[in-house]
């Protein structure tokens, strides 16, 4: 029975991420080069999911946990999330599209924890098999873009949307064959404070813990340069098959999930999440480099996204363990509603807002041939954002004393 839910949920994993990847990636280049839209635009568009992770706990924790079964609701926002995807090709003015994308978004970030809640719920061992089932989400990431890129070439297209929309409504009926999961918290009243997380803020009376969180929300603000940008970045530089090339990040996502617990175990937390946002440092560095560099340009590009394992791992997933590992039985469900609260809600909505507004900024009066904006300066500033970042996380964060640092090994609180 393990064997059969473990295949269930790896491919639920495959299809929900095989959504995002078909079309977050490419959206900014669709809206930039079809729909005309500037760089502010293009900016709050990806600040969407940032609103949809805000209004997400308020959904899970007022609706979810207390009158629909899990696999139901699933089922409920998979269909729900297709039927929007296949209005927004329609929607040509970013005062229709806007409202559009922030509603489908409230629609499908919730059940990423809701995916993620269910895993765990029914897996016997879920901190050895969650992370392995994980990876399949990587793998529809990959999937999504690869089928976008090679199979439709549909970066620039609303083709994109409809892709969405078909994996989705798939997504939607899939979830109904998952474990039956009834809402947690029947008849009970759920406080505000509890479905945002903030019970976990009494973990911000340890220094090293409120350090954390501010570098979490700091190193975000430049992080999203990258997504808001990336995509349209190499089509200026004239590559083709993006979407797909851009999912080689993914390859090295896998790779460097599987070596986390080892790099946990060896160097524990401090040394690990430096190591993620010194990734972050390069990739920048790397992309600004390659903005005046006609010969090396391609290869440093390259190595910016394949930098996206260390990048993404070693941080955020690192920074999710090391949130569990400070909280106890009481409020770990309330802490990563928080860290998740300031990692896709609150940094996602900042760092997307001033990603539009650097991409405006700096937007060529001339296109150089295919290039409309100065890439050098939408990408060395981030990366001077992510040297301040590390030089503040490097002085002040401490490592957990006395605490399992393995995401393999059970906890005796």
């Amino acid at each position: 029975m393990q064997n059969l839910l473990k295949l269930k949920l790896s491919a639920f994993m495959f299809l929900q991420y095989f959504i995002w990847g078909s079309w977050y990636v490419s959206m900014g280049t669709y809206m930039s080069t079809t729909l005309k839209f500037g760089g502010q635009e293009i900016g709050a568009a990806y600040g969407a999911f940032a609103i949809g992770a805000m209004i997400a706990p308020f959904f899970v924790g007022l609706i979810a946990d207390r009158y629909f079964a899990s696999e139901k609701l699933l089922a409920f926002l998979g269909l729900l999330g297709g039927a929007i995807m296949f209005i927004i090709p329609s929607l040509t003015t970013f005062g229709t599209f806007y409202p559009m994308l922030i509603v489908y978004c409230a629609t499908f970030v919730p059940t990423l924890a809701l995916g993620n809640s269910l895993s765990l719920h029914h897996l016997t061992e879920p901190k050895k098999d969650f992370p392995l089932i994980k990876t399949l989400s990587a793998v529809g990431w990959i999937a999504g873009g690869v089928t976008l890129s090679l199979v439709l070439k549909g970066e620039k297209s609303s083709v994109q949307f409809y892709l969405a929309g078909v994996a989705s409504i798939i997504l939607g009926l899939f979830s109904l064959t998952l474990p039956h999961t009834p809402p947690k918290k029947t008849g009970s009243d759920v406080k505000l404070g509890e479905i945002l997380g903030l019970d976990a803020l009494s973990l911000l009376k340890k220094r090293s813990f409120a350090i954390f969180i501010g570098c979490m929300f700091l190193i975000c603000i430049p992080l999203y340069f990258y997504f808001v940008n990336m995509n349209l970045y190499v089509t200026e530089l004239g590559w083709e098959y993006t979407a797909a090339k851009m999912s080689l990040a993914q390859v090295s996502d896998v790779i460097f999930l599987v070596l986390l617990p080892v790099m946990l175990r060896y160097l524990g937390y401090k040394k690990t999440i430096c190591i993620g946002i010194l990734a972050w440092v390069a990739r920048y560095f790397l992309l600004a480099a390659s903005a005046n560099s006609i010969g090396w340009s391609t290869g440093m590009v390259l190595t910016a996204i394949l930098l996206h394992g260390v990048c993404y791992d070693f941080l955020f997933i690192a920074g999710q363990l090391y949130v569990d590992d400070e909280s106890n039985d009481r409020n770990r469900g309330a802490a990563q509603g928080f860290i998740a609260f300031i990692l896709w809600g609150v940094g996602n909505f900042v760092g997307s807002t001033l990603a539009g507004h650097s991409q405006s900024l700096f937007t060529l009066s001339k296109p150089l041939g295919t290039v409309a904006h100065d890439w050098h300066g939408i990408w060395i500033y981030p990366a001077w954002g992510a040297v301040g970042v590390l030089l503040v996380f490097l002085i002040f964060f401490r490592d957990p004393k006395k605490k399992s640092t393995s995401i393999f090994k059970n906890r005796h609180r």
